[in-house]
């Protein structure tokens, strides 16, 4: 028989081994929390280096290739093909062909940078002076035929280097002590096709590398202090630093073995493209990328010191650890004194007050979530950091997962690096200005179809929560707009179409003069949309001449004043017809101000100047230009010069000097000349 007090002992050892199994899956949680956010940490820092990795590579790869295009051109010369065939069928014989070879050579290494001074004193005196830099031009074994002063010798094993159609001379310590390579191109003979015969010779160059290529390894605006970009190579069992410097200040100062363990330059070898934390060639840890050349048997890679990447987040990491492994036993302990001191009740209450808490938030959240779920554009609430705090189910839907696995994310997890920047960005002003900000910008959904997105950014208690952003997309509105413009200039198009059809002497004149229109506008720097009003105002300046009788526009005999003053007013008209369209700019009250003189003597009356619309200053000149110099059937047109003088006579007084300037400068210096030829033919 059970003693009284067992069953009370074992309901103690059960809540205790409850109790202690929590404690232990809660600092399990902890630490797994902390790995996490180190992993974080590591692929930020990747594709942080990664980016630049790829730069600094690009950079190394430009350079080598401009050198190559040098010997590929001086390779390619016609003339050197020609000299060189001869100088090889001759022989020594061929002094003239080897004197002109060597000219050019000399003038190509002083341009492309292939020449430098010779090594040893410059003194009157039978002394051998040791070439440094030049260019050469070597049969297909390999011996020199011709070369530019002070041509250093070539490798030894050059002809080894030719017949594996190599292109480079890898990088090695000139007599001076300072590194140095080599170019080769094949030549090829003035009738020979590349692809199907050998080359009769070589360009070989070989040149100093100094500053101009290693500099290349530096990364623009670099602030990190341990963060290094070097070139590697592999020979053998060993590894080559090409640009680290030796402890003498030189370079192709140091070689380490392949096999050393965990070197971050034999992880760049192995791994051209992937990331580990390594050890460099002075024994630091490195976090390393690297990247393989094309056009080099180089390797470029990418350290920091493992010290400085993960330093602060290390610290960070441990702090939050010991934070959290705290609370953690800290609750733990409160709530063992709080069982043992018989408090369970009042934590009971507190926990009933908490609920109905909750559940009253959590009512309001569902009754907010309604509310945002029906909106048709994306609603996000994101902390400072740029985490989301909230998304309704458009967001979700654009993001391609439930609302909910979104908590906690970042931009760049969400949306990818591209979209993250832009957005982050405009959060960034947001949270600065401490006002709300928008745009309008093109995105691909996920389907790679092209959108219009108009994302507003507002900023939560003046910033302090972070940002709420709400994205709406207004791509069908984009699209009715542009059916609604081209709708419209379908209908400006067919209404110049029926004026000019009426008027056969001068069929196109309202095209061309809204042609002539567009170029002066732009001629003059105006607004896209100001020239778009100033085009359709020339298309349709003529529209009222469908109420003028036709007899009219086709007689060829001089007008009387009462016909002169009919056909002005028909411009006029024109413009009563249009009062009711609705178009973008003021259409209609350009073409109404398009009989208006600078010097006021127009119509309206008493209308001049600047108070003039700045497109009826347009038209008034080209439609005077146009008229001028098309061909009519009874006379040709005026020559461009004739009527560029009628203009500039008019200036001041009928028309805008500016305008007039503009159209003249158009002519003269932006081909219109040619562009409107076509303008002095006759009607067809």
């Amino acid at each position: 028989m059970d003693h009284p007090e067992q069953p009370a002992v074992r309901r103690l050892g059960v809540i205790a081994v409850i109790f202690a199994l929590a404690v232990i899956l809660a600092v399990v949680a902890v630490l797994r929390f902390v790995a996490a956010e180190r992993q974080r940490d590591l692929r930020a820092w990747q594709l942080r280096l990664g980016i630049v990795a790829d730069s600094r590579a690009a950079a190394v790869e430009d350079w080598l290739a401009a050198r190559k295009k040098t010997l590929a051109d001086l390779a390619a010369n016609p003339s050197l093909r020609l000299y060189l065939s001869e100088m090889l069928r001759a022989g020594p014989d061929a002094e003239a062909q080897a004197g002109y070879l060597v000219n050019l050579l000399t003038a190509t290494a002083g341009r492309a940078g292939f020449s430098a001074p010779p090594l040893g004193p410059q003194v009157p005196a039978n002394v051998e002076r040791i070439g440094l830099a030049g260019l050469a031009l070597v049969n297909r074994d390999g011996r020199v035929m011709v070369a530019s002063p002070a041509m250093p010798a070539l490798p030894a094993d050059l002809r080894r280097i030719l017949e594996k159609k190599q292109t480079l001379i890898d990088l090695y310590v000139g007599p001076d002590g300072a590194p140095a390579m080599g170019f080769i191109a094949p030549v090829y003979g003035v009738q020979d096709d590349p692809g199907a015969v050998p080359p009769i010779g070589y360009a070989v160059g070989i040149r100093r590398i100094g500053d101009e290529l290693f500099k290349r390894l530096r990364q623009p605006g670099e602030t990190l202090k341990t963060a290094q970009s070097y070139l590697v190579r592999r020979i053998g069992a060993r590894i080559d630093y090409l640009s680290v410097p030796g402890e003498d200040g030189t370079w192709l100062g140091r070689t380490l073995a392949y096999n050393t363990p965990e070197l971050a330059a034999a992880y760049a070898l192995q791994a051209p493209g992937g990331f580990a934390e390594r050890v460099d060639y002075a024994g630091r840890r490195v976090l390393v990328t690297g990247r393989a050349l094309a056009g080099a048997p180089w390797t470029l890679v990418r350290t920091i010191g493992a010290n400085e990447a993960l330093g602060a987040a290390n610290a960070r990491r441990t702090t939050l650890l010991a934070v959290l492994l705290l609370v953690v036993f800290g609750v733990a302990a409160s709530l063992l004194l709080v069982w043992r001191h018989g408090v369970s009740v009042r934590l009971a209450r507190a926990a009933a007050r908490l609920r109905a808490l909750a559940e009253k938030y959590e009512a309001l959240g569902r009754f907010l979530r309604v509310v945002s779920d029906g909106q048709p554009t994306a609603i996000i609430a994101l902390d400072r950091a740029d985490r989301f705090r909230f998304a309704n189910r458009r967001a979700a839907e654009d993001a391609g997962a439930p609302a909910e696995a979104l908590t906690g994310k970042t931009l760049l997890e969400v949306y990818g690096p591209h979209k993250a920047e832009r957005l982050a960005r405009l959060n960034a002003e947001c949270l600065s200005a401490g006002a709300p900000v928008s745009q309008i910008r093109t995105d691909e959904d996920n389907s790679g179809e092209e959108r219009v997105i108009k994302s507003d950014h507002i900023p939560l208690d003046g910033g302090r929560e972070g940002v709420l952003m709400v994205l709406e997309d207004m791509t069908e509105l984009v699209r009715e707009r542009e059916r609604r413009e081209a709708n419209l200039r379908q209908l400006v198009t067919t209404l110049a179409t029926i004026i000019d059809r009426r008027d056969p002497f001068s069929a196109r004149h309202s095209a061309r003069v809204a042609e002539v229109a567009e170029a002066i506008a732009q001629e003059i720097g105006l607004p896209d949309r100001e020239v778009e009003t100033t085009e359709i105002a020339g298309s349709l300046m003529n529209l009222g001449k469908i109420l003028v009788p036709r007899e009219l526009l086709v007689k060829t005999d001089p007008l009387s004043e009462e016909e002169h003053t009919t056909i002005r007013e028909a411009i006029a008209a024109g413009a009563d017809l249009l009062a009711g369209v609705d178009f973008d700019g003021p259409v209609v009250a350009t073409i109404r101000q398009v009989q208006a003189r600078w010097d006021g003597a127009g119509a309206p009356a008493g209308l001049a100047g600047k108070d003039i619309l700045i497109g009826a200053r347009i038209l008034a000149v080209a439609n005077a230009f146009v008229a001028a110099v098309s061909a009519r059937a009874w006379r040709a047109g005026h020559s461009f010069d004739d009527a560029a003088t009628s203009l500039m006579a008019g200036a001041g007084a009928a028309y805008d000097r500016a305008v007039v300037a503009a159209l003249i400068n158009y002519l003269d210096n932006r081909g219109g000349r040619e562009r409107w030829a076509r303008f002095r033919e006759p009607a067809g």
